[in-house]
């Protein structure tokens, strides 16, 4: 929680002298967070570099069936709660009701902004959120059942100092944001320079849906899956083995290496090592292994897991990122700058279709 904040107050450092029109604290479509945090305190942090007096927060990603109805959250057809995100091992989503979830995380008020408050438009916006703060409320979970649900919260926000949430909220600020002349005409994608050197995998998330993509992937392509728990105080020799395992291999075909488990491996490393102990020793893994592929030619990632993603890129040392445009839920490309660049793909591990990683290398 610390160091989240910590990079949070970095990073309003660096954005403040361009004073900017409003901060917008962007986290994943399962509000992945525990009791201590790490969304409330930072939105905290936020409120108060900001001057804001009223903020909202909305995960919800419909065009992924991540979606928020009375304030609970729901996966595909399930609350997030009976969904397998309830056994995540760094943020189990076992308490569907976001308003519950948030205020554990904060001494601030927090309420609900209603579906039939986003149907009601503007008006009926307003009046909801003038209710709350008459009643000492600071932070509102809003409910995102639908694309209409944000088209409606967006427009609501657009001009408030600090706002929260998925990208599915930001995404409608542009027309906004060019009817009122903020923003220049339209231009075209930058074509983005192919990636030149091998290809591989690199896996960190223990979603089931990047379990099953390695699947798919291992049905024509080499994949070795790293059990954390067997780096336990020997994390050189397993390195080591797992890029003597690829240094033959990385010639003649992509290549994957997970360094996940199910979840019932996970909990007893946790409980070996601590949750946070557990986890920086995959990433400590993922890291060294990433920067021993490099050190073989790799020079495209497709990167499954949010935190997976940020410690391989740390590991790497990639600083700088030209960003590819838009192309779907969980799929986007990004280059580093420079004589030598690397180019990824950085994908949440809960997303994308089953042939992803084979369909990434074939454009990264």
């Amino acid at each position: 929680r610390n160091d989240a904040v910590e990079a949070v107050a970095q990073a309003y450092g660096v954005l403040k002298p361009h004073r900017p029109r409003q901060v917008f604290l962007k986290y994943c479509a399962t509000f992945d967070s525990t009791p201590r945090g790490n969304i409330g305190p930072c939105a905290d942090l936020l409120m108060d570099l900001t001057g804001a007096s009223f903020t909202a927060f909305c995960p919800a990603f419909p065009a992924v069936a991540r979606t928020v109805f009375q304030g609970h959250l729901f996966a595909l057809d399930q609350l997030v709660s009976r969904s397998p995100k309830r056994n995540d091992p760094l943020t189990p989503m076992r308490e569907p009701d976001l308003v519950r979830v948030l205020q554990a995380q904060t001494a601030r008020r927090v309420g609900l902004i209603r579906h039939e408050d986003l149907r009601g438009g503007m008006a009926a916006i307003e009046a909801r959120v003038a209710a709350l703060k008459a009643q000492g409320v600071t932070y509102a979970i809003s409910d995102g059942a639908d694309d209409d649900d944000l088209h409606s919260l967006a427009a609501a926000v657009v001009d408030w100092p600090l706002m929260t949430g998925g990208s599915t909220v930001c995404e409608h600020y542009a027309p906004m944001w060019r009817a009122r002349g903020l923003t220049g005409a339209d231009a075209s994608p930058v074509a983005m320079p192919g990636g030149r050197g091998h290809g591989v995998v690199l896996a960190g998330s223990c979603a089931e849906r990047t379990f099953e993509q390695l699947e798919a992937f291992g049905a024509r392509h080499p994949v070795l899956m790293i059990d954390p728990a067997t780096a336990v105080g020997r994390t050189p020799a397993v390195v080591a083995a797992a890029l003597a395992w690829a240094a033959p291999k990385i010639d003649a075909t992509p290549l994957a290496i997970a360094v996940s488990s199910r979840p019932d491996k996970v909990a007893a490393l946790q409980k070996a090592l601590g949750r946070v102990g557990a986890a920086r020793l995959a990433e400590k893994i993922a890291g060294e292994v990433a920067q021993g592929l490099r050190a073989l030619g790799a020079r495209k990632f497709i990167i499954a897991g949010g935190e997976t993603s940020g410690a391989i890129l740390e590991a790497l040392g990639a600083r700088v990122l030209d960003v590819g445009p838009y192309e779907g839920p969980g799929t986007s490309r990004a280059v580093t700058t420079g004589t030598d660049p690397m180019s990824f793909y950085l994908k949440p591990g809960k997303l994308g279709a089953i042939d992803m990683f084979e369909r990434a290398l074939r454009t990264v």
